[in-house]
């Protein structure tokens, strides 16, 4: 992910991601790729032939058709660039579970309120970060994600974001209870070695997110997965 300062401010651009997608077509996943998360995504997102589940800024991974392919029926999926959803949609013609739509995540009002049992984001927000009026935007986001989730569905964010840069912003929303999990950069390379911790049990979280540095150290190398359940009759809160 290149930080300099034009292309920063362009993340939130459709142009940016065009010009991207049009010069580098070939399938990329931000992160993680699906094999590595499907035991967390097994944990919480339903895949009965009623669900629904949403990729936001799925870009042209393959993490969906992965979805697909172990058991989910209905993922639909929005970008804000026309270019990749038009490769997608003439992609995955021919895959009914799939669906592709150009839309801005900061304003989904092509769906209705309560729409979706999981939302998934992986790194979508981060790109809304690093851009201008980051912090209006990705309130802007989560507020429409808050929207379209069922009551009881989930948002699960996988970011590189420590609880000191996400926690905050997530809790003051107040939509949504919150677990974090981790999983560790370059998982493949290091099969061999004991992990700091196992992906499928949330890390202790205390109010402002230091009992991960407890936990796991001073800056380990991880991905942060906030697995948040949106429930309107709870307080906002944390479960450990």
């Amino acid at each position: 992910m290149t930080m300099g300062t034009t292309t920063t401010q362009a993340y939130g651009e459709p142009a940016y991601w065009d010009n991207r997608y049009a010069l580098d077509p070939g399938p990329f996943d931000w992160y993680q790729k699906y094999p590595s998360l499907s035991p967390l995504l097994h944990l919480y997102v339903p895949s009965s032939s009623m669900s629904q589940t949403l990729v936001v800024g799925c870009g042209n991974a393959a993490l969906s058709e992965e979805m697909v392919n172990d058991g989910y029926n209905n993922v639909i999926n929005i970008d804000i660039s026309s270019v990749v959803i038009e490769n997608m949609q003439k992609k995955y013609r021919d895959r009914p579970e799939l669906t592709y739509i150009k839309m801005d995540v900061r304003d989904m009002n092509e769906f209705q309120s309560g729409s979706f049992d999981a939302v998934i984001d992986k790194g979508t927000l981060d790109s809304l970060m690093c851009g201008t009026n980051s912090q209006q935007n990705a309130v802007a986001m989560l507020q429409e994600v808050g929207r379209v989730l069922k009551h009881g569905g989930v948002y699960i964010l996988i970011t590189y974001g420590a609880p000191i840069y996400r926690l905050s912003l997530l809790r003051d929303l107040c939509l949504w209870t919150i677990k974090l999990h981790v999983i560790e950069k370059f998982v493949a390379e290091r099969s061999a070695e004991r992990h700091k911790w196992e992906l499928a049990d949330p890390v202790p979280l205390n109010e402002d997110g230091s009992s991960v540095e407890s936990v796991l150290g001073r800056n380990p190398d991880v991905h942060y997965i906030y697995v948040c359940t949106k429930d309107g009759s709870l307080r906002p809160g944390l479960q450990h």
